[in-house]
């Protein structure tokens, strides 16, 4: 394999939202075959999420285009479901080399957020209930009947829950970011964009390697390799396996141990077998068992009032001290944990037809998650502060079916049509067990329950199972009119049919609004089974693109369009699920614009790539205050009008071969237009017009540097630094301005540094890093909900200074 330019920026880890590329070819010389095919063999035309060709057709595209383009190299992508060089693609695509994933304190989206300006991330108490957002956009839900925003594609198949997504990424070829609706292409929940991870394909070489790993604060350690074996010329094998484990990185005073870290193993393997020319078959299983003791909120403020002044409680007499989003100890009878397997297998089939490509893509997904949760955040219950736990186990499986036929590139009208099935079916049985002792008056001392003096103690409890079945069947496509060499057309349509049935029931003898027996036309007495609710909705949709691209010379091209969006009807189906909340959730569709100017300049040394967008989001759902039996609660509604608009840059340099700058900036302002209020709500229940979206940062920015010194010795050096900045940002959305306030993540920035030796040939490489250089402290969530009126933080690895060493061998 040859060392292009793309290769070892992709080698060194290059944190940034493009790699290298080249001037731009006109559109027909994009259509190029990948691996030295006819225009329409499978090589050529038909790529889901990873090249199908025998071999690794990225590979040879990105050696190809740097023998074309002499000192540069190309980045081909897949983000239309063709193989195209990142600079022709007419939207906004940031990459991410599997290397720099690699090299992240978090390898995988979680982490991945710091390279991709427009890409954030809302972390939660178990992967079920966090969310990525695009450009200020995403879906925030404790429904099991609501689909995220962002989708996560792997190797072609769509992942149908957003807490699969985040798992750890191993074995990446790269990462793509498709920034706004790509619903024509991907399908209903990429209302907000898409992120495309390709792993690395199997090849024609032995070879592959092994990678360990160890960090400081929590003492992590990681096991990582991947081993290629071809069987003949033309059956081709990869197999992967990683291992992970971390301590934490905040003290359990109740267990005196260490609490937020994991356990992680897994592994993947790919078959690809080319009977014929015409023909590839690729074969992907994969299974990954994740045990983490994470996430545990600390308490990072002190006891508060409704307008956010410090009163007194006596239960602060045994939670550690607030310190803000420098807290970094709990005290919790009940270790926050999150216990996950899941496994998935697909068969994806590429066959010339003609001069057409039929691509087969066939899929199955199990995933298996018991989220285990201290919700009053206390060692023992208290006279007047109850213990609460929580224990919910989650199944779930989908079958995905996706067939398209794929025609040349190098013609007036190319074009990909397809039809797409998927059922995703989920089942939560969650309970709820309180220990509860408490008092006419409210207590000026601590307490425990079952102590001398303390009023009798009671155990209510509480049990719900809920489940969700989402059927989707589509037809799509999309077309290229190259009206001249410089000047096309791209447009595309997608008629989407759905369907979604939801059950909830529950058992309970727990007291309160919201969380009596949802439905008691039947009931007989507390504590007695409710009916069962049962709920359905159907809807159908066409949404679509319309694009102009046009190259104002080799080097520049401009392009602007509109996108319709579409996001599929949902419920708000949960544990504390009512009556007054079985109404159906309208589906959310939005209208989208975007231009921009992709430039590669001084000979492909300097790519800077410009974007500009608004888009409007009508019936959006998400998290919304809404009243329930005169009780004012927060819960999955059609919330009412949202818009965001902006700007956004990316930037790679590489003045000399072994020196590379690269980085992107983002500005973005997301905010509410109109918010829905509730039928007998006051209007201060309603978030107000003008208040910005959570986990939207105004402005967010990353810049990377690496540089290979070549000593024409021995070893070779490589040194490396990646910094990222982001503005304050919206993490309680809430329409108290109080709530608001204190709910807030302040900006902050971030610096890493890596230094480290490998031989000429790339055979071994020893990496030292330093992550969070300057030790800034900052917090990933704030909540409110903590122990008499105080706000609840969740504090990532990477709010502390941290280092670590790295080695790998390959072979």
């Amino acid at each position: 394999m040859k060392a292009t330019p793309t290769r070892i920026a992709m080698m060194l880890g290059v944190a940034v939202p493009a790699l290298m590329l080249t001037a731009p070819a006109h559109a027909q010389d994009a259509a190029t075959p990948l691996a030295g095919g006819p225009a329409s063999s499978p090589a050529a035309q038909a790529v889901p999420g990873s090249p199908p060709a025998p071999g690794v057709a990225a590979e040879q595209a990105a050696d190809n285009a740097g023998d074309a383009a002499g000192a540069t190299g190309d980045i081909v992508v897949t983000a239309q479901k063709r193989s195209e060089r990142l600079q022709d693609v007419p939207i906004a695509v940031s990459v991410i080399g599997g290397e720099a994933l690699a090299a992240l304190g978090k390898p995988g989206l979680e982490g991945a957020v710091t390279l991709v300006p427009a890409l954030n991330f809302q972390k939660s108490g178990t992967t079920l209930n966090q969310s990525l957002f695009l450009r200020g956009v995403g879906t925030t839900t404790f429904s099991i009947a609501g689909e995220p925003s962002v989708s996560t594609v792997v190797d072609g198949v769509v992942f149908a829950r957003s807490g699969e997504a985040f798992g750890d990424l191993v074995d990446i070829e790269r990462l793509e970011v498709l920034r706004g609706p790509q619903g024509t292409l991907f399908g209903k929940n990429a209302s907000a964009g898409v992120v495309n991870i390709v792993s690395v394909q199997p090849t024609r070489d032995f070879g592959g390697y092994v990678e360990g790993g160890y960090f400081t604060n929590g003492d992590e350690a990681r096991v990582r390799g991947a081993l290629n074996i071809p069987l003949s010329e033309d059956l081709l094998t990869r197999v992967t396996g990683f291992y992970s484990r971390y301590d934490g990185n905040i003290r359990n005073v109740a267990t005196g141990g260490r609490v937020n870290g994991y356990e992680h193993y897994g592994a993947r393997a790919q078959v690809k077998w080319t009977p014929s020319d015409a023909t590839t078959i690729a074969l992907i299983a994969d299974y990954h068992h994740n045990d983490d003791n994470c996430c545990a909120e600390v308490i990072g403020t002190g006891p508060l009032n409704a307008a956010g002044a410090a009163i007194t409680s006596p239960v602060f007499g045994v939670l550690p001290t607030p310190q803000g989003d420098r807290t970094r100890a709990v005290n919790q009878n009940l270790v926050t944990r999150t216990k996950e397997e899941g496994y998935g297998a697909s068969l994806q089939i590429d066959t010339e037809l003609g001069t057409q490509t039929v691509t087969s893509i066939t899929a199955y997904r199990d995933y298996r998650n018991t989220e285990i949760r201290d919700g009053d955040f206390l060692p023992q219950a208290y006279v007047g502060f109850n213990q609460l736990h929580d224990t919910g186990p989650q199944t779930g499986n989908t079958f995905s079916q996706e067939l398209r036929l794929t025609s040349p590139a190098r013609q007036f009208l190319s074009y990909v049509v397809g039809l797409y099935y998927s059922r995703a079916e989920s089942e939560r049985v969650y309970s709820r067990a309180d220990v509860v002792c408490n008092a006419a008056t409210a207590p000026t001392t601590l307490i425990p329950c079952g102590s001398t003096g303390a009023p009798a103690t009671t155990t209510p409890f509480g049990r719900a199972d809920f489940g969700s079945v989402f059927k989707n069947i589509a037809a799509f496509g999309q077309a290229t009119a190259n009206f001249t060499d410089r000047f096309r057309f791209i447009g595309g349509l997608r008629w989407t049919a759905d369907q979604l049935n939801v059950f909830h029931s529950r058992t309970t003898t727990l007291a309160g609004p919201g969380i009596q027996p949802s439905f008691p036309t039947t009931a007989t007495g507390t504590g007695t089974p409710a009916t069962q609710f049962r709920g359905k909705t159907t809807n159908t949709n066409v949404s679509g693109k319309a694009s102009l691209q046009f190259d104002v010379t080799r080097n520049v091209t401009a392009y602007g369009g509109y996108t319709r969006g579409y996001k599929g009807p949902a419920f708000n189906v949960f544990f504390n699920l009512t009556g007054t909340g079985t109404n159906v959730i309208a589906p959310e569709t939005s209208n989208s614009y975007e231009v921009g100017l992709k430039n590669t300049l001084f000979g492909g040394k300097l790519v800077l790539n410009l974007d500009a967008f608004y888009a409007k989001y009508d019936n959006f759902q998400a998290n919304n205050p809404d009243l329930v039996a005169g009780v004012v609660v927060t819960r999955f509604t059609n919330a009412g009008k949202v818009s965001t608009r902006g700007g956004e840059a990316d930037i790679v340099f590489r003045p000399v071969d072994d020196l590379s700058l690269s980085g992107g900036l983002a500005y973005t302002e997301a905010r509410v237009d109109r918010f829905i209020q509730a039928p007998g709500a006051p209007v201060t229940a309603v978030i107000p017009a003008g208040t910005a979206l959570p986990f939207a940062p105004k402005w967010k920015g990353s810049l990377g540097a690496d540089y290979r010194w070549r000593t024409g010795g021995a070893v070779d050096l490589f040194l490396g630094a990646q910094g990222n900045y982001q503005s304050k940002q919206l993490a309680l959305f809430s329409p108290d301005a109080v709530q608001r306030r204190l709910g807030t993540i302040g900006s902050y920035g971030l610096v890493n540094l890596s230094a480290g030796v490998g031989d000429a040939d790339d055979r071994y490489r020893l990496t030292f890093q330093v992550r969070n250089l300057f030790d800034q402290s900052f917090a990933a969530a704030i909540q409110n909900g903590g122990p008499s009126g105080s706000y609840r933080y969740q504090i990532p690895r990477d709010a502390d200074r941290y280092y670590g060493v790295t080695g790998r061998i390959n072979f």
